[in-house]
C-alpha cells in the first residue's frame, strides 16, 4: 500500500472512533454515566439536557471527560430490568434515574455501582434508602414532594372553579409516586367536601379509557399524578381533555407546554442538574451511602392561558398574577 494510502486509512479508522475517545486527554480517566429514563429520545430531550448543563458548570466537558450511556424505557416499565442489566455490563461509574419507577429494577440489578434518583416521593418510606440524612447503600439523589404539589393544584382548582365538587384523578398503579399522590389527593378532596373518582391507566389505550371513564362520571377538573408513562402520552391527555372541556393539573410544566392547563411543582430539568453535583462528588471518591438526599428549594406555578380560553375557563387575573409562567 502506498504512503497516501496508508495515510488515508488511518485518518478513515480514526473518523470512525467515538468523538469521546478522540476528544479524551492522554492519561485522563473517561467517566461513564448510565441515564436511565421512562420515556423517549424527543420527549426527554428539554428535561435530561439538565444534567449535561450541570455538569458543564462544574466544568465537565461531555466527550472528553466523560459518556452518557442513554437507556430509554419508552414508557414500558417492564423494560427498566433489561435497561438496567445493560447499564451495570457496561460498568458504569455511576447512573443517574430520570423516573422513580426505575428504582426498583436498578437497585435489583446492582448494589455497588452509585444510583442517584431523582423525583422519588417518601424514599424512606418506600425503602429506597435508611434516612434522608444518611441513605445508607449504594443510592442517594433528589427527593420530591409530590405531597403538597398535589394538595396545592387541587386548591387551585378550587379557586378557579368555585363551584367545583367532583374531581378525576388519573394515576399509574404501577408507579411508586402513585402512593402517596393519592393519598394527598384524597385527604385535600375530603377537607374540600369534594368527591374524587380515580381511574388508572399504564398505556395510551388506558388513557382513552379512563377519560371516557371520567366523562361518564361528570367530574369537573382532572388532577394527573406524576408518571413517566404520563409525561410520554402528554400531548394525548390535553387533547382528551380539552375535547371535554376539562381542566387539568400537574406537578410538571412540560405538560402544560403540550396543552395542559397548569401545573404546581418542581423543575424536573432543575433536579437533573443539581444531581450533577452528587456525580461530581462521586467521581471525586464520595460514597453515595453518605451523600443526604436533597429536596426541592422551589415550587412553580404555569398556566397555559390558551388551552383555558379554548375549555371556556375563565382564569381571573389575581391568580395569573401569581404564576411564574403563563403560556399565551
Amino acid at each position: 500500500m502506498r504512503r497516501r494510502e496508508i495515510i488515508a486509512a488511518i485518518a478513515t479508522v480514526a473518523a470512525a472512533w467515538p468523538l469521546s475517545v478522540r476528544a479524551q486527554r492522554a492519561g485522563q480517566k473517561l467517566w461513564r454515566i448510565g441515564h436511565l429514563i421512562g420515556g423517549t429520545p424527543a420527549g426527554s430531550a428539554r428535561v435530561s439536557v439538565g444534567l449535561i448543563e450541570g455538569l458543564r458548570d462544574l466544568g465537565y466537558v461531555e466527550g472528553r471527560d466523560y459518556v452518557v450511556e442513554y437507556r430509554y424505557a419508552e414508557g414500558r416499565y417492564d423494560r427498566f430490568p433489561d435497561l438496567a442489566a445493560e447499564l451495570v455490563r457496561l460498568n458504569v461509574d455511576v447512573v443517574v434515574l430520570g423516573t422513580p419507577a426505575a428504582i426498583p429494577a436498578m437497585r435489583k440489578a446492582t448494589s455497588t455501582i452509585p444510583i442517584i434518583m431523582s423525583n422519588v416521593s417518601d424514599p424512606v418510606g418506600s425503602g429506597f434508602v435508611s434516612s434522608l440524612a444518611k441513605p445508607g447503600g449504594n443510592i442517594t439523589g433528589l427527593a420530591t414532594s409530590h405531597e403538597s404539589t398535589t394538595a396545592k393544584q387541587i386548591e387551585f382548582l378550587s379557586e378557579i372553579l368555585p363551584q367545583l365538587s367532583r374531581i378525576g384523578v388519573l394515576a399509574n398503579p404501577d408507579s411508586p409516586t402513585t402512593v402517596p399522590g393519592l393519598a394527598t389527593a384524597r385527604a385535600t378532596a375530603r377537607q374540600a367536601a369534594i368527591e374524587l373518582w380515580q381511574a388508572d391507566a399504564r398505556n395510551a389505550d388506558e388513557i382513552d379509557a379512563a377519560f371516557v371513564k371520567f366523562a361518564q362520571l361528570r367530574v369537573e377538573a382532572v388532577v394527573v399524578i406524576t408518571d413517566a408513562v404520563f409525561a410520554l402520552h402528554r400531548r394525548r391527555i390535553a387533547e382528551l381533555a380539552m375535547k371535554d372541556k376539562l381542566p387539568t393539573t400537574f406537578a410538571h410544566r412540560e405538560y402544560v407546554v403540550d396543552g395542559g392547563t397548569l401545573s404546581y411543582g418542581y423543575d424536573i430539568k432543575d433536579f437533573l442538574r443539581r444531581s450533577a453535583a452528587l456525580v461530581d462528588k462521586i467521581f471525586k471518591g464520595g460514597n453515595p451511602a453518605d451523600l443526604p438526599i436533597e429536596q426541592p428549594t422551589r415550587f412553580f406555578l404555569t398556566v397555559n392561558l390558551k388551552t383555558a380560553k379554548t375549555i371556556g375557563l375563565r382564569i381571573p387575573e389575581s391568580f395569573l398574577l401569581r404564576a411564574d409562567e403563563v403560556i399565551e
